[in-house]
């Protein structure tokens, strides 16, 4: 089949890699994929497949040959001047028409795409009003409202964005909750099902299996892969790291605007010898792979794709019990590797973890997300 993938950017960051991996994965079964991005950051991340089209449509672009762009886009700043967050009313609406005749002239080079998957919120608020009877709509994470936003408002970002659409959430928790919010303002989906994560098992082994940075502890040590910013609950971490019983450092992989906070945090906890901020690493991997547990301690997770990743790298996990989707990677035997979202449970839960050594892990834990699966769910 012939099949697009439609992403915000290509980037490092868990959304925009899993975009990729499933553009890689739809190519790996032997189907045509194609994959559209808005933007390329600097620390952009590409498909390893070589047979995977790549396009670019910056759904912003503003010209003077089309008058229209101009003034769709004086309008929708003015219109946020007076009515916050409002920008994409109007900006969503014209990007989606622009998108429109995008994809009809990637269908006449190279035929019908039999399914396109538009990945993330932010991608699709951007081009809220793109209709096509073989589009599907990827929730990634919980709906949201933002503090910013009036009631009214986002009851009409949630008709915009989700009404009469094909939707998939990563997660039955994220299901469960788009079920809630679109119920309450009266929007009624095409459908609504859960099409988790694919994880690319053989590519990450063999990622892993590189040489050790010069950053990594020399013995054990514990790990989070997660961006610095208040929904992955790094500060819960440090105090729970402050209360357990561990000397072995804790490493934590990424960055965000939380960093300085957080390495003050860690100085007043008086572990800031121990705690090692290695900042974004092209290769996170790897650092799975030797770390003796990888710790989540997120307030949210729409599925926490780390988590598996940490699995096929053979490292045991933990998590807090937050709302979201962790509970769908978590069940069976891994649920007693939950805990309550406190501190002093947290610490515990790592102690007694390390204390009994190192579980083993089952292949049949990653097999939902095995990439052919997550393929043929969407292809059905």
């Amino acid at each position: 089949m012939r099949t697009l993938v439609v992403v915000r950017a290509l980037k490092t960051g868990g959304m925009e890699r899993v975009a990729i991996n499933l553009a890689d994965a739809f190519a790996a079964e032997g189907h045509e994929s194609h994959l559209l991005f808005y933007k390329k950051r600097d620390d952009a991340f590409y498909p390893a497949h070589p047979s995977v089209k790549l396009h670019q449509f910056n759904v912003n672009h503003i010209s003077l040959a089309e008058p229209l762009s101009l003034l769709t886009e004086i309008g929708a700043r003015l219109s946020n001047l007076v009515w916050r967050k409002s920008y994409f009313l109007l900006s969503g609406w014209h990007g989606g028409k622009r998108l429109q005749r995008e994809i009809a002239k990637l269908e006449q080079t190279y035929g019908a795409f039999d399914r396109i998957i538009l990945r993330g919120e932010g991608t699709y608020e951007m081009v809220w009003s793109f209709d096509h009877e073989r589009a599907i709509y990827v929730l990634e994470n919980m709906i949201n409202r933002s503090s910013k936003a009036s009631a009214s408002l986002y009851a009409k970002r949630v008709k915009a964005l989700f009404h009469n659409k094909h939707l998939a959430t990563v997660s039955s928790g994220v299901k469960q909750q788009a079920q809630e919010q679109l119920s309450q303002h009266h929007v009624a989906p095409k459908s609504l099902s859960v099409i988790t994560n694919p994880c690319p098992i053989d590519c990450i082994r063999e990622q892993a299996l590189a040489a050790k940075p010069s950053a990594m502890p020399d013995g054990p040590y514990l790990l989070n892969v997660a961006r610095l910013v208040p929904q992955k609950g790094q500060d819960l971490l440090l105090e729970a790291y402050a209360k357990s019983q561990q000397t072995i450092p804790l490493v934590i992989v990424g960055s965000g605007k939380l960093e300085q906070t957080l390495k003050e945090q860690a100085k007043t906890l008086g572990i800031a010898d121990k705690v090692h901020f290695v900042g974004n690493q092209a290769n996170p991997y790897v650092w799975m792979k030797h770390a003796s547990l990888f710790v989540l301690s997120s307030r949210v997770e729409g599925l926490g794709i780390v988590l598996f990743e940490a699995l096929a790298c053979g490292t045991p996990i933990i998590s807090v019990d937050c709302q979201g989707g962790v509970r769908d990677i978590f069940k069976g035997e891994l649920e007693n590797f939950l805990c309550e979202r406190t501190p002093q449970a947290l610490a515990d839960k790592i102690d007694q973890t390390l204390a009994q050594g190192s579980y083993p892990i089952k292949e049949a834990w990653i097999d939902d997300f095995k990439p052919e699966n997550v393929v043929n769910a969407f292809l059905k």
